[in-house]
């Protein structure tokens, strides 16, 4: 296996855990399923749908997200949106996350 493809391996491990906070910060406002993808990965966070929508599942299994369908228009679309709960967990992880960004931060200039 070249650098280059295991950049790539080691990059997609790196995103993968992101999603998670990604979508609880996307989701203040509710999203349909493909919406959310396309400003994930406008964003950056690239993902496909065979990877969020199982994700955005088991949120709202776990009670981060709450969901409803809208009817109104030709298609139905269940809309996402961030629960009470998954506030403050969002809240929590993006705590975390600027401690590792902090601590990732000093272990690369240490080894610069």
């Amino acid at each position: 296996m070249s650098s280059e493809e295991l950049i790539h391996a080691q990059a997609q491990e790196l995103r993968r855990g992101t999603v998670v906070l990604a979508c609880l910060c996307l989701l203040d406002e509710a999203q349909y399923g493909y919406a959310l993808l396309e400003r994930l990965n406008d964003a950056g966070v690239a993902v496909d749908g065979n990877t969020l929508y199982p994700l955005l599942r088991r949120l709202e299994k776990q009670g981060l997200l709450t969901s409803e369908w809208n009817t109104e228009e030709s298609r139905p679309r269940k809309f996402y949106r961030t629960s009470p709960e998954g506030s403050r967990v969002r809240a929590g992880l993006v705590r975390e996350w600027d401690d590792l960004v902090s601590s990732i931060a000093q272990l690369t200039r240490e080894n610069s």
